[in-house]
């Protein structure tokens, strides 16, 4: 799903939509006088930092869509990947859509990674749709300690099929993986779904941080390795990811 068709230092149309605004689109059309950042199709190319919540550089940007049930823990997750924080307390939905960005650094690339924590409740499915067909990535969660939200994967990977692009990147997470006397759902339960649909899979929680960083590095690496296109850089995601979780299991133990 290579998207990097832009050359740096043409430049983008200052009418445009926001990069940094879910909503905004790319046209892939250059105008004269705006300094510094190409768009094309989704991937942004900049010579100079973004106007968003983060000032740093970066190389290419993607967009990561968290979807999944109200209540798996989307936000949560969210949160300890930026901030390396936990939000302890009361559950408070999301509303509609929420994003942030973080940038990354990936073998030697600085990779933008504008993250959206979509609404899992059903009254806002119709605007979470929109959103799909722009998302480069998907992270699909559901509660280790709620069988419904595990129940309702299949009717969430339909709804993918319908309306998020072709090659997407997909990947299933179990989260709260911490909440080893409320779960309700085995690691090898997630693990056949994953291997039935062919995605890859990995349990996470916000709480203590298991595999947080990996998820989003995961898809990192797997989105800027289809965008570069480098014949000499082999990389598959599933087999990077077995062997990560592998280790991050032996370190653990």
């Amino acid at each position: 799903m290579s998207r990097k068709k832009g050359l740096r230092g043409k430049t983008a149309s200052s009418s445009s939509p926001s990069k940094d605004s879910p909503a905004g689109k790319s046209t892939g059309k250059t105008v004269r006088g705006s300094p510094g950042i190409v768009q094309m199709n989704g991937v942004v190319h900049p010579s100079r930092p973004p106007i968003s919540n983060s000032s740093e550089f970066y190389d290419i940007s993607f967009k990561v869509m968290l979807v999944g049930d109200s209540g798996v823990g989307k936000t949560c997750l969210l949160v300890r990947f930026k901030d390396g924080a936990f939000l302890a307390g009361s559950f408070i939905s999301t509303v509609g859509i929420d994003f942030r960005n973080k940038v990354m650094n990936i073998d030697g690339v600085k990779v933008k990674l504008q993250i959206w924590d979509t609404a899992g409740q059903e009254r806002f499915r119709s605007v979470t749709h929109a959103y799909y067909r722009d998302a480069h990535a998907l992270l699909l969660l559901y509660d280790v300690t709620n069988k419904s939200s595990f129940d309702n994967i299949q009717s969430w990977l339909t709804e993918i099929h319908e309306y998020a692009q072709q090659d997407v990147v997909l990947m299933l997470l179990g989260n709260k993986a911490d909440s080893a006397h409320d779960r309700v759902v085995k690691r090898e339960d997630g693990e056949r779904l994953a291997k039935e649909f062919g995605v890859p899979f990995m349990e996470t929680s916000a709480r203590s941080g298991l595999n947080v960083e990996l998820a989003f590095t995961a898809v990192a690496k797997e989105l800027k390795h289809r965008s570069t296109k480098d014949p000499s850089e082999k990389f598959k995601l599933q087999e990077y990811v077995s062997k990560e979780v592998k280790v991050a299991g032996c370190c653990r133990s």
